[in-house]
């Protein structure tokens, strides 16, 4: 047996409904036809209270009900605004991943063998000479199906990163061979060069006042242009109409250093040259991977050496200097920013090497080389 309010196994309890109490009624009998009977009253001010209580309790439900939707309407706002901040956030980081791999990816494009090659074709490096000594450079493209002809004329005093020498006039390059001040114009420029022809500063200052170059091909100093190359370059030029052919000095400011002067390459006006002719953004953030290169094997010319086969494979050289010691045996490839992709690649290129990450805050190059006793400089060949 249970009780009243004891419940059977399994029985739900019931949940009771708070309604609110009847409202009061008058008293009925003789007394309520007295106006001024103490039921009377009582019934008027019980009638008027609950008429009160009820309003009251009325206006509470609704402001309950109004604070609940409130309350419920914000936090749906709330929830809606956060879910839209992150899904703007995972889209932005989405097409920030994917414009930092595409970057990246026509960084390797552009900095690969076969793109080199292909830039490299139609670029030229005029070396003018005089008693031996370089008097001025003059960094060319040819466009055959464009009819056109750009060069950037580079004075001799011009100061520049030459590898394996350090900042130097451009014309001291040409001390080291051809070859060093290929290096150089490649490095500054971020442009391949990989071809050279060597004439008399009397004929190069003839064709940069003419505008016309077509001289330079007639009887040149020295080239490693092969015969084919020459012929093809030659018939090229000859078919371009003078008036396509733009040779602008390269854009500088004065600088004397004691007696001696130089010339402050202007790297943004020269940036401006080479978008508008090659098509190329040099300062372009990713496009290039910057090289430091240290001489840690003790042979003479070696960070220079290497700096070039660096060069030729689409990095920028920075800075070349002397390692801590000449004790290295094994040369260390440090990547310190950016991909680590581009250790392996620079590892490619020398032919040796252990590729170390370590991460740092500096901002001067991505990567750190040092030259051991391993490395050996590829022999010099013709173009």
């Amino acid at each position: 047996m249970t009780g009243p309010d004891e419940l059977m196994p399994g029985e739900q309890p019931q949940r009771r409904s708070k309604k609110p109490p009847p409202a009061p009624e008058m008293p009925s009998g003789w007394r309520s036809s007295r106006r001024g009977s103490r039921a009377r009253r009582n019934a008027e001010r019980a009638i008027k209270a609950h008429e009160v209580k009820t309003k009251a309790s009325g206006a509470a439900r609704t402001a309950k009900r109004a604070a609940r939707n409130t309350a419920y309407l914000t936090g749906m706002g709330i929830g809606a605004l956060v879910l839209s901040v992150l899904l703007l956030w995972v889209a932005a980081v989405a097409i920030n991943g994917i414009a930092r791999w595409n970057a990246q990816r026509i960084a390797e494009i552009e900095s690969s063998a076969e793109s080199q090659q292909a830039l490299a074709r139609d670029n030229l490096l005029v070396i003018a000479v005089t008693e031996g000594k370089a008097t001025g450079f003059l960094a060319m493209r040819v466009v055959p199906d464009q009819e056109q002809v750009f060069g950037i004329a580079i004075p001799d005093a011009a100061f520049m990163e030459i590898p394996g020498q350090g900042f130097e006039r451009i014309g001291d390059s040409f001390a080291g061979g051809p070859e060093t001040s290929l290096a150089a114009v490649t490095n500054f420029f971020t442009l391949p060069f990989e071809t050279y022809l060597t004439v008399e500063s009397e004929l190069y200052q003839a064709a940069l006042t003419g505008q016309d170059v077509r001289g330079l091909f007639v009887d040149p100093l020295d080239t490693n242009l092969s015969a084919e190359d020459t012929e093809r370059w030659s018939s090229a030029i000859a078919e371009i109409p003078v008036a396509n052919v733009a040779l602008v000095p390269m854009p500088v400011k004065p600088l004397n250093v004691g007696s001696q002067s130089y010339f402050e390459p202007q790297r943004e006006e020269i940036a401006d040259l080479i978008e508008a002719w090659w098509g190329v953004a040099i300062d372009a953030e990713d496009r290039v991977t910057r090289v430091i290169v240290y001489n840690g094997s003790g042979v003479p010319g070696i960070a220079g050496q290497a700096s070039q086969v660096l060069i030729r494979s689409g990095f920028r050289v920075v800075d070349t200097k002397n390692a801590d010691s000449f004790d290295y045996t094994e040369t260390q490839i440090i990547v310190e920013s950016g991909d680590p992709a581009d250790g392996e690649r620079a590892r490619e290129a020398l032919g040796v090497g252990t590729v170390v990450e370590q991460p740092s805050e500096q901002q001067v190059a991505d990567i750190i080389i040092i030259i051991g006793s391993d490395f050996e400089p590829p022999e010099p060949t013709d173009g």
